[in-house]
């Protein structure tokens, strides 16, 4: 394997983490600026798909489906160390799906750790924006999906046996 593609499943789980996290601070952004000032005037969220998707705004301080709220520096924690363990094994990586995923899961670890440590009250500590709603189902991000997707793709991989360095499995 040629060293430039022995880099390449490096530079798609980078590519895959860095476009995450700026769809994922951009669509904040909006929802913070656009959102936001309709949910404080009383306009409320914004009806896409009638009931089925809806765009709104909330501050979540706990993890998904608000639960842990209040325990936010844990997430922040526990997102450092995945971030940290998924750089440090990309050494090793050799499937370009399994970058996709881990790329998607550290994009969405990202996005979400960027509000936590710089949103209020304190670093570490603050909320997450979420904005898109379905019916039913807790109000989510960009990031959210991300790592929901990419969470999903992993299962996938695992079973049908594609090896995460990329050589041929047993069995194949």
């Amino acid at each position: 394997m040629s060293i430039a593609s022995s880099r390449r499943p490096i530079i798609v789980l980078a590519v895959v983490a860095l476009g995450v996290v700026v769809l994922d601070q951009l669509t904040k952004a909006w929802a913070v600026s656009t959102l936001r000032p309709r949910m404080l005037n009383g306009e409320g969220s914004i009806e896409i798909l009638g009931p089925l998707l809806k765009f709104t705004y909330t501050q979540n301080t706990g993890a998904a489906f608000s639960i842990g709220t209040g325990s936010t520096w844990i997430f922040s924690l526990i997102a450092i160390g995945v971030a940290i363990f998924i750089i440090r094994s990309a050494k090793d990586l050799g499937s370009i799906a399994w970058a996709v995923g881990l790329g998607g899961l550290l994009g969405g670890l990202l996005g979400n750790l960027i509000d936590r440590l710089t949103r209020y009250p304190s670093p570490g500590q603050g909320y997450v924006v979420d904005w898109i709603q379905l019916p039913n189902f807790p109000v989510f991000n960009v990031a959210d999906m991300s790592i929901t997707f990419s969470a999903i793709l992993m299962v996938f991989l695992a079973l049908r046996g594609v090896d995460y360095k990329g050589t041929a499995s047993a069995g194949s």
